[in-house]
């Protein structure tokens, strides 16, 4: 079935004309991440069913798809449809069409939040201190503390001597208890810019009384002063006091009427899930275990730093409904006024929002449930007695760093969506056997290629994880690829050799974001004044 197009010009127009779109963009995110529009989402064609109900939770909300001419969009066409979505348009001529209207392709992925953070740098004149003025800081022992602003993760793979950690979407709820002296200068760092920068100017919408600066390049910029990280540090914040509960309720409250968020009651949140006309996402931004310990039916987790700082990993739809929750009337609304700072003016946070009855643990996505099919399963003990003496070929389909770092014995490594090409580069077998992390993608794995083989398929239960807590043997390297690994777009501390330089060119490429701003006609940042 061909699907209906849309020419560069067009979309624009759609883009741009403040009614609910989604733009998709369906490659691998190693593809993505070299070269797409700023307003274009990455939906890769191999995970689509997997995160997709989130993603676009209406089904008949307005969709454009793009590729780069391999054939994906048409193909995701295909499968949203068979989903229920009914609005789909492909790009025409895909993303050359699009560089040759004269359109933006920006690298990267996160592009849109990484681009809002320097305009807020220069529309707000952020405050900043470079690694060695705040190395000098800390020598002669100058009254600051340093709030590392990622998650917990990140911050104990490498942090700044002495920081703490404080996920960018806490720093208001919490800023009070880490710096009870005003006199306290706060550093917010993260590993490059962007949660740098909204983490310290969200201290200071907030009305701190603290000297505030972030620390410009974060981590990198550190690293590439020649000055030590540390490594596996655990200082991290305690509960928060009345004292400090009490100024950043009025804080949050003020910012909120700066940036004009809303406050909706749950009998409109209600009314909101049944109105078929409009696309609607309820976050929680509270922290990943607060989360679990209790929300609400049908809140979807989004701690509120990780929302702002790549909120196209959380919502697809612009111009859509938002309605944010968190327990005391802090976190939402600060969340919320990034949010409408970013472009979404129908952005509110929700009154008494932890109110009544909850739901615990974690999320379950309704997409992912709905992708389950009915894989015929093996043990890994099963699978571990059957590899010597039949004729059977295990496949990885998890992400190819995690292959590179260990896989089964002699198992090839193949990315999903490319799997028509692939096949023919798999030796053949009677059996085929798919692994990997992720629990739903070598499910759907295993039905497509059931479909293209006479051979038997089946899935490893547990993964590859099953297999390495069973005490099996592991291999690693590239050593069986079925096509180039460009599932995954590496992030500058993560390629191996040139780090420095890796660094280097990802903070120019931050700095040079305002630049291409500048030449984009799909965007344009709502301004609230100072």
């Amino acid at each position: 079935m061909k699907h209906p197009t849309i020419g560069p010009d067009d979309l624009v127009h759609a883009l741009t004309d403040g009614k609910e779109i989604a733009f998709l963009d369906v490659r691998e995110e190693g593809e993505y991440g070299q070269s797409h529009p700023i307003l274009a989402v990455n939906l890769p064609l191999g995970r689509l069913e997997i995160p997709v109900r989130d993603l676009l939770p209406r089904p008949s909300t307005r969709i454009a798809i793009a590729d780069a001419g391999g054939g994906e969009a048409e193909r995701a066409a295909e499968l949203l449809d068979n989903l229920g979505y009914s609005d789909l348009a492909i790009l025409k001529g895909g993303l050359a069409a699009w560089n040759e209207a004269g359109l933006e392709l920006y690298s990267g992925v996160n592009v849109l939040s990484k681009t809002f953070g320097e305009w807020v740098e220069r529309h707000f004149a952020t405050p900043s201190l470079s690694a060695e003025e705040l190395k000098a800081k800390l020598e002669s022992g100058a009254n600051l503390v340093i709030l590392d602003s990622r998650p917990w993760a990140e911050y104990r793979n490498m942090n700044i001597p002495s920081g703490i950690n404080v996920p960018g979407g806490e720093l208001v709820y919490r800023a009070m208890d880490m710096a009870p002296d005003p006199d306290t200068l706060v550093v917010v760092n993260c590993a490059g810019r962007t949660r740098s920068i909204l983490g310290a100017q969200s201290l200071i919408n907030s009305g701190l009384a603290n000297p505030v600066a972030a620390l410009r390049n974060g981590t990198m910029g550190w690293h590439l002063a020649g000055l030590e990280l540390e490594h596996g540090a655990e200082q991290s914040y305690g509960e928060v006091s009345q004292p400090a509960l009490t100024w950043s309720r009025q804080a949050a409250e003020d910012v909120a009427d700066r940036f004009d968020v809303g406050i909706v009651n749950k009998a409109t949140l209600e009314d909101w899930r049944a109105d078929p006309d409009r696309t609607l996402y309820v976050l929680d931004v509270r922290s990943p275990e607060e989360y679990r310990k209790g929300h609400i039916a049908g809140s979807r987790p989004a701690p509120g730093g990780q929302l702002v700082q790549a909120t196209d990993d959380y919502i697809a739809v612009r111009n859509a409904r938002i309605v944010l929750v968190d327990d005391t009337g802090v976190r939402a609304p600060m969340a919320a006024s990034w949010l409408k700072q970013l472009g979404w003016t129908d952005c509110f946070t929700l009154q008494d929002g932890l109110q009544g009855t909850l739901e615990t643990g974690p999320y379950v996505s309704e997409g992912t449930l709905a992708a389950s099919c009915d894989p015929i399963w093996i043990s890994a003990s099963d699978l571990k007695a059957r590899l010597a003496g039949e004729d059977l070929t295990v496949i990885d389909v998890g992400p190819s760093p995690d292959y590179k770092n260990s896989h089964l014995p002699g198992a090839w490594w193949m990315a999903r969506a490319k799997l028509g090409a692939a096949i023919g580069r798999l030796p053949e077998a009677d059996t085929y056997v798919i692994s990997g992390a992720d629990p739903y993608l070598p499910v759907l794995t295993a039905s497509d290629l059931s479909k293209m083989t006479d051979a038997m398929v089946m899935v490893l239960e547990g993964g590859t994880e099953a297999w390495r807590e069973a005490g099996f043997p592991l291999e690693q390297g590239d050593t069986l690829l079925t096509s180039e690994p460009v599932d995954v777009y590496y992030r500058p501390y993560e390629h191996g050799g040139a780090v420095e330089d890796a660094m280097q060119g990802y903070l120019d490429w931050e700095l040079a974001l305002l630049d291409q701003l500048a030449r984009d006609t799909t965007l344009t940042f709502p301004r609230f004044g100072r």
